[in-house]
């Protein structure tokens, strides 16, 4: 009898257990943060943010942003990988500390993206455009290659900083188009935005939720889509591969990952989460008005694409010895 009751008990320390361990079903019980690596304002902020509000409606608990950028990125997101995997500290963000970085920094980095984060999912994606300052005479891509193989070292092209997708967008079309151009790299995407509509450089690849008003605006002049379709927001302007660069893509997007070690529960139900929320009209509305698409690979698929995110601009890095000591 002693024995059948302590046997009973027991199984119902172990439920106890189960049901109040971190990633049971009730998750969230308490606030979510989000990390964005980034300064606020940006496209990052922005998404992270949208991220959130929905979350916070789908899950009945407060997912909250929280910024803590600094060095491309690497500061906020190796806070994260060092974070308890609770799956209560959370990671929104740019390409650069999951695919970029570990090539980029030659000393290395404080966490492994590989090893360090579990893949929740790609948020969104957004190709970069190609401009030219309104004084270069080209009008095409065809003939800013010609320009540049003219006058060989002239031209600059700008970028959000060293390693910026923008910037590896600019290293790819110089291997791809044969052709020797300068890199500028400036402290964010304002400045190097802001000397280009002066005339100060003479190109630019930037993310579309920043360029697309400036371009409508007349400011500077858009000559090519980087991506490989015409994105709804600018449709009528043609692709760089279709300009005579086949295979030419370069994109931007924006990932959602967790501490690798958290709950296989918590992380099954925030990742359903997230794929509701990605199909809610209203949130795909928003990240096309912003010049993008709404993500479609979550979990271990989302992992598969940052692994040929990673080789891909890992190759351009190195091709194009680009380097952050």
């Amino acid at each position: 009898m002693l024995a059948r009751f302590v046997h009973t008990l027991m199984l119902a320390v172990a439920a106890l257990v189960v049901a109040t361990a971190p990633g049971a079903a009730e998750y969230p019980d308490h606030v979510v943060r989000i990390i964005n690596p980034y300064p606020p304002g940006g496209s990052v902020d922005v998404m992270a943010r949208l991220l959130a509000q929905k979350l916070s409606d789908e899950m009945g608990q407060q997912f909250i942003v929280e910024t803590r950028a600094g060095a491309g990125g690497n500061t906020g997101a190796e806070s994260v990988a060092k974070s308890e995997p609770d799956g209560y500290t959370l990671l929104f963000t740019a390409p650069g500390p999951l695919v970029i970085n570990p090539t980029l920094y030659r000393n290395g980095l404080g966490y492994d993206p590989a090893k360090d984060f579990a893949p929740i999912a790609l948020f969104g994606t957004t190709p970069l455009v190609l401009m030219v300052a309104n004084s270069v005479p080209a009008k095409n891509v065809q003939e800013l290659i010609a320009l540049a193989k003219a006058k060989p070292g002239t031209l600059d092209f700008g970028s959000a900083g060293i390693g910026t997708t923008p910037h590896l967008a600019g290293e790819l079309f110089k291997t791809m188009a044969g052709i020797d151009i300068t890199h500028v790299p400036y402290r964010g995407t304002g400045p190097a935005l802001a000397d280009l509509i002066g005339g100060h450089i003479q190109m630019f690849f930037d993310l579309l939720p920043t360029s697309v008003p400036q371009i409508k605006a007349g400011k500077v002049r858009a000559i090519g889509n980087a991506g490989a379709t015409r994105p709804a927001a600018l449709p009528d302007l043609p692709t760089i591969a279709e300009q005579g660069l086949p295979g030419f893509s370069a994109n931007s997007w924006w990932g959602f990952v967790a501490p690798a070690k958290m709950p296989e529960p918590a992380k099954a139900r925030l990742i359903a989460a997230v794929k509701k929320v990605l199909q809610s009209p209203d949130v795909i509305k928003r990240i096309r008005d912003l010049g993008g698409e709404p993500g479609n690979a979550f979990g271990p698929d989302f992992g598969t694409f940052m692994q040929a995110e990673a080789k891909k601009w890992g190759d351009v890095i190195r091709k194009s010895g680009a380097h952050v000591d």
